[in-house]
C-alpha cells in the first residue's frame, strides 16, 4: 500500500506521519508538495497536523486552494481513502469534503496531551481493525479542536454511523463528544487526535496503530 503525505506550508506533522506509514507500518510513503497536482499514485493521502498557512485566516482555510487539493478532491470522489489528521480535519471541513467546522477550544487554550477515545464504529476503513465500543488512548494538539455542526448534520452523522471516534471525557467542547468523522461514502476520515503520534510504546501508546492497520487491511480486500 502505498501512502501520499501531504506537505503545505506549516506542516509540523508530516515527518510524523511519513514515520507511522513506512517505518512501523511497513508500507511506502511518499511526502506532496501543496503545490503540485500529482498524487504520485498514493491509495491513501494524508493530511497532517500542523499549522498550514500559520493559521492565519482560519485552520485550513487557506490550504484549501492548495493545487494539490483539486486532486485530493478527485481521489476522494472517485472513493480513494483520504485521512485528515488535526489540521488536516480542519482543511477536509474547510473545502467540503467533510461537514462541520473547528473552532476554539472550549477553555480558549491549547492543549496538548493523551486522551482517551471510544471507537463508535468499525465499519470503515480506518477503524476495521478496532472493536466498536473499544477504548484507546491516542493524543491531541490542538488549539481549535472543538467540532461543531449544525443539530440536523449531527443527527446524521449518528443515524448513518460516521462518527468514527469519541471523546471519554471531553476536552474541548466537541458538540456529542466528536472526536473524528467519516463522510459518507465512508473513504474520508478527519480526527483531532493523533494516530500517527501513538505507534509505538515508546510514545506511551500504540493504540493509533490501529488506523494504519484498518487501512492496510481494507486495501487488501480491495486488491484481491
Amino acid at each position: 500500500m502505498k501512502f501520499g503525505v501531504v506537505v503545505f506550508p506549516g506542516s509540523n506533522c508530516d515527518h510524523d506521519a511519513w514515520h507511522a506509514a513506512s517505518r512501523v507500518a511497513g508500507h511506502e510513503a511518499e511526502f506532496l508538495w501543496h503545490g503540485d497536482r500529482d498524487l504520485k499514485s498514493a491509495d491513501c493521502v494524508i493530511l497532517p497536523g500542523g499549522f498550514s498557512y500559520g493559521d492565519y485566516l482560519r485552520c485550513g482555510a487557506i490550504a484549501k486552494f492548495s493545487p494539490i487539493m483539486d486532486a485530493v478532491k478527485r481521489h476522494a470522489e472517485a472513493g480513494g481513502l483520504v485521512l485528515g489528521i488535526c489540521n488536516g480535519f480542519q482543511i477536509l471541513t474547510e473545502c467540503g469534503l467533510l461537514p462541520g467546522a473547528l473552532v476554539r477550544n472550549r477553555g480558549l487554550k491549547f492543549i496538548c496531551k493523551p486522551v482517551r477515545l471510544r471507537v463508535e464504529t468499525a465499519d470503515s476503513p480506518f477503524t476495521c481493525a478496532y472493536r466498536r465500543g473499544q477504548e484507546v488512548v491516542i493524543p491531541i494538539a490542538h488549539g481549535e479542536g472543538c467540532y461543531v455542526a449544525d443539530e440536523r448534520t449531527l443527527d446524521e452523522l449518528e443515524a448513518e454511523d460516521r462518527v468514527a471516534f469519541r471523546y471519554v471525557e471531553n476536552p474541548n467542547g466537541s458538540q456529542r463528544d466528536i472526536a473524528g468523522i467519516l463522510n459518507r461514502q465512508r473513504n474520508v476520515l478527519g480526527m483531532m487526535p493523533h494516530p500517527e503520534r501513538a505507534v509505538e510504546a515508546l510514545l506511551g501508546s500504540s493504540d493509533g496503530l490501529g488506523v494504519f492497520d484498518s487501512l492496510a487491511h481494507c486495501f487488501a480486500q480491495r486488491t484481491r
